[in-house]
């Protein structure tokens, strides 16, 4: 399978503690694939990593077979990367449609994916309820048409049938030749035909496989939601 980006011994420091221990990470192209772990187990690490929002303090991060740690956020994004952070995902003084505006051509991709955000474009983005908020960060990469989309915990915020149609068109937009790494604490069952799983446990990856084969995992990880849409 051929691989869109990856982590080559990667290590990630904040001040005096270390997230990331040395990992290797592949992300296959044209599909979706899931990060596990528990808050802290360097799933944000591997996403910042990958956007040059935070430096490595060694190895390597790779896209295209081009080591890019010598390139900015900014000349990332401009390259084809969208990041969509846990938190203030929005330009909270920007009304929807402006926020929209600026991912680029592909607004009308945003709102067909979440026809809720119709009604509150001309409401600012600060003023709005944390799940709508999401639909707004999560639409605006969307609006990006990014040939590689990062996610960091998506699903926050947004209700089991959003969530679930934000996974149906991840999957198919990866089918279509974008490459998407998402992170979850557990696999989501709408998520069961990602590509490749890999479980990160305090800065170390732990598992790489297949969705079908997290089952026999620790039930701290890995497992499927119960409370997920079948």
């Amino acid at each position: 399978m051929p691989v869109e980006a990856a982590l080559r011994a990667a290590r990630v420091r904040y001040g005096p503690l270390e997230a990331l221990h040395g990992v290797d990470l592949a992300f296959p192209s044209a599909a979706v694939t899931v990060l596990l772990g528990r808050n802290g187990a360097g799933r944000t690490s591997v996403l910042h990593a990958l956007a040059g929002v935070v430096p490595l303090s060694g190895g390597r991060a790779v896209w295209r077979g081009r080591d890019v740690g010598g390139l900015s956020v900014h000349q990332r994004v401009r390259r084809g990367l969208a990041l969509v952070p846990a938190e203030r995902g929005v330009f909270a003084s920007l009304t929807v449609a402006e926020n929209l505006g600026l991912g680029g051509p592909g607004q009308q991709d945003a709102l067909e994916l979440f026809p809720e955000l119709t009604t509150l474009l001309h409401r600012r983005a600060g003023n709005l309820s944390g799940g709508q908020q999401q639909l707004v960060a999560v639409g605006r990469a969307v609006a990006a048409r990014p040939s590689l989309l990062l996610l960091d915990e998506p699903e926050r915020g947004l209700a089991p049938a959003v969530a679930a149609r934000l996974h149906a068109r991840l999957l198919a937009d990866a089918a279509a030749g974008r490459t998407v790494v998402l992170t979850a604490q557990s696999l989501p069952r709408t998520l069961s035909g990602a590509a490749v799983v890999h479980v990160l446990h305090r800065g170390e990856v732990v598992f790489s496989g297949e969705p079908g084969e997290t089952t026999g995992l620790p039930t701290e990880i890995g497992r499927h939601d119960p409370t997920d849409v079948p």
